[in-house]
């Protein structure tokens, strides 16, 4: 079913000093409302901000990006949001590559490396003492001018 968006609002997390940018979603069919927070948008309005202050008003066809697994970004919501900030700049119309990392831990105890496909740390020796040495980054990898 589609659901029917609201303007975007900005409201305070319960228990947290931080404000969150929201879209409120209307389904048409319950009536109820949820509410789904945004944190891509603004991700994506600083990727794209750091970009244009890099290369001024030179058109850009390609931003590639490097989202690690274990970042907490949604690279679909990132493309959904870069159609969306880039309109009017000279990013408009460029292509986003999103590459996703694995994330990768090492434990501390037996010194053995390990692919992790969530945050949940735990080596096969048992151990919980597993330090995160990727999949948490969030850069720009390279920009392709037009």
């Amino acid at each position: 079913m589609a659901a029917e968006l609201s303007q975007p609002t900005l409201r305070k997390a319960p228990d947290r000093s931080v404000a969150r940018l929201s879209l409120t979603r209307f389904p048409r069919a319950s009536g109820r409302r949820t509410v789904t927070p945004m944190h891509e948008l603004a991700i994506t309005q600083s990727v794209v901000d750091a970009v244009t202050q890099r290369t001024g008003q030179s058109r850009v066809s390609c931003v590639r990006l490097r989202v690690g697994r274990l970042s907490g970004v949604v690279p679909d919501s990132m493309r959904f949001c870069f159609d969306l900030v880039t309109a009017g700049t000279p990013l408009e119309g460029a292509d986003l590559d999103i590459e996703q990392p694995e994330g990768r831990g090492h434990c501390r105890s037996c010194g053995d490396d390990l692919v992790l496909v969530d945050l949940i740390l735990l080596c096969r020796c048992g151990s919980a003492d597993v330090e995160v040495v990727a999949g948490r980054e969030l850069a720009v990898a390279s920009v392709e001018m037009a």
